[in-house]
């Protein structure tokens, strides 16, 4: 049985430690450097790239992979305790920011949730789902989305959602999980949005750039942004959150 792969890249203090919690489970590569990164990490099948935040070269560990076709669904964690530096992270396009003692302190659990490898018979059934066009609920619920009313767009899309079964209904929980924060947002729930936003990254990273008509490259890069401004900021701040980074879910059918 071939594991799946996580790489962790720029040579970190914990990586021994990172190591044997993973170890049971998957295959672990060690990245002493980033010479030809992008062709190793598709050799590689990396499934999950840890990368160092402590490391002064850790934006190139960051940006080269997701600027790459080969590499950019390859979900990034930059460690570091830094807020402005997770923040930073954020920005450059890594899909998750977190401190050292998040990272131990339940790495496995972590692992399942964003080292996802679908198979081939997922991938290619996807594929054929998002080529589909949009369903007249998930519809509503883009409108719904788009108007501000996020609380609506959650039932549509929870309800369009339990009533499909093929691998495109990951398209309606990563809208719907991304509605929420925003939702979360507007009540003043800090802790709430991030953590919505955190759980959508695991569906939009495997979706294609578009799907059923949704620009899911645009929901992707949107929702980062919002995550990159909410680590920027005190809890206490949310009230003054900018909410012109809310935008909408973008059609791009013909």
């Amino acid at each position: 049985m071939t594991l799946p792969v996580i790489v962790i890249g720029g040579a970190p203090m914990w990586a021994e430690a990172a190591a044997r919690q993973l170890q049971d489970a998957y295959t672990v590569r060690l990245y002493h450097d980033r010479h030809s990164l992008v062709a190793r990490l598709a050799d590689d099948r990396a499934a999950f790239l840890l990368v160092d935040g402590a490391a002064a070269d850790w934006l190139h560990w960051v940006t080269t992979p997701k600027t790459s076709p080969a590499t950019r669904r390859i979900p990034i964690a930059v460690v570091a305790d830094d807020r402005d530096q997770r923040a930073d992270a954020l920005d450059a396009g890594a899909d998750l920011a977190l401190g050292l003692d998040e990272l131990l302190a339940d790495l496995p659990a972590l692992a399942r949730d964003y080292a996802r490898v679908p198979d081939a018979a997922y991938l290619e059934a996807l594929a054929c789902g998002c080529q589909e066009p949009l369903p007249p609920l998930a519809r509503e619920g883009v409108a719904r989305f788009n108007a501000g009313e996020y609380y609506a767009q959650h039932d549509l899309f929870e309800e369009q959602w339990v009533n499909t079964d093929a691998p495109v209904r990951d398209l309606y929980r990563a809208i719907l999980q991304v509605g929420v924060a925003y939702y979360q947002i507007e009540r003043g729930n800090y802790r709430g949005a991030l953590k919505m936003l955190l759980r959508s990254v695991q569906w939009l990273s495997l979706l294609p750039d578009v799907c059923q008509g949704v620009d899911v490259k645009q929901l992707r890069g949107d929702s980062y942004r919002v995550r990159a401004a909410l680590e920027r900021m005190n809890p206490s701040d949310i009230a003054r959150f900018d909410r012109s980074l809310l935008k909408p879910v973008r059609l791009v059918e013909p």
